[in-house]
This record gives structure tokens, C-alpha cells and sequence, in this order.
């Protein structure tokens, strides 16, 4: 009987283990990225990129990818440095799949810069350090910041 209600204690245990991790990675997938950062900071809708008028840098990457996330605190500090100079925008293509095939994505992540016309200027694929990504946006016109 004392086995049997250990067993029963044990189940019980994976079990409630099991719903909470599934839980906790539920809520971390759900938020929505379309921001500077990798996080859920909406800012523009996806129609809206890029935005016209605007140099633009999108980085269509994911929130669990390794190289995205290294990418992350970067693209967070360059939205800040460049707010209302440049739009610097992150679409998380695992939770928003149809936007990979808009933009040409064939790994991740990828960065696409664009004109203020909304021309493809400049694409780079994998990690894309700050100097290069301000490199590329002064090459393009934009005034570098103050970092």
C-alpha cells in the first residue's frame, strides 16, 4: 500500500512539473515582436514597414534563437541612439511565419536595410555586430549617434 501511494505521489509530482513548465513556455511565446528588441515592444505593424520616409533596419530573427538573442541588447541600444533619425524593427519570424517569405528570409537571423523609399538597400545574414549595423546605416545617410 506505502508503494502504491508512492507511486501515486510521484505521478502527481511529474505531472503538476510538467503543466507548470508548459505554463511557463507558453507565456514566454505568446508576446508578439515587432520592435527594436527582442521583446514584446510593439512599435510598428507589419504593414507599416519600413516605414516610409525612414531609413529602416529590420532584423527578422526569433526570440529562442542563439544569435538573436546575442543581437538583442544591440538592437535595443541602437533603437534608443537612433529614434527619429532611423527605424531599427525586430519580427520574430517563428511566431510570425508569413512574414519570413515577405522579406526573402532564408536564415536567421537576417537584417534587410532599407532606403527611405522603401528599397532594399543592404541584406546581411547571421550576427551583425553595433559597428557594422552603424556602419551601414551611416553609409546610408543616417548621422551616427552618440553611443
Amino acid at each position: 500500500m506505502k508503494q502504491i501511494r508512492f507511486l501515486v505521489y510521484i505521478v502527481i509530482t511529474i505531472v503538476a512539473v510538467a503543466t507548470l513548465y508548459n505554463l511557463q513556455f507558453k507565456n514566454k511565446s505568446t508576446g508578439d515582436s515587432v520592435s527594436g528588441t527582442a521583446e514584446s515592444d510593439v512599435r510598428y505593424d507589419f504593414n507599416d514597414l519600413p516605414v516610409k520616409g525612414m531609413v529602416t533596419m529590420i532584423d527578422l530573427g526569433a526570440t529562442e534563437c542563439v544569435p538573436c538573442k546575442m543581437m538583442a541588447p544591440i538592437l535595443k541600444k541602437l533603437e534608443a541612439a537612433y529614434r527619429d533619425r532611423a527605424v531599427i524593427a525586430f519580427i520574430d519570424v517563428w511566431k510570425h511565419r508569413d512574414q519570413a517569405p515577405r522579406f526573402g528570409v532564408r536564415a536567421i537571423p537576417t537584417q534587410v536595410f532599407f532606403d527611405p523609399d522603401g528599397k532594399e538597400v543592404y541584406r546581411h545574414q547571421g550576427f551583425m555586430s553595433e559597428n557594422a549595423i552603424v556602419e551601414q546605416l551611416t553609409r546610408m545617410g543616417v548621422e551616427k549617434p552618440a553611443l
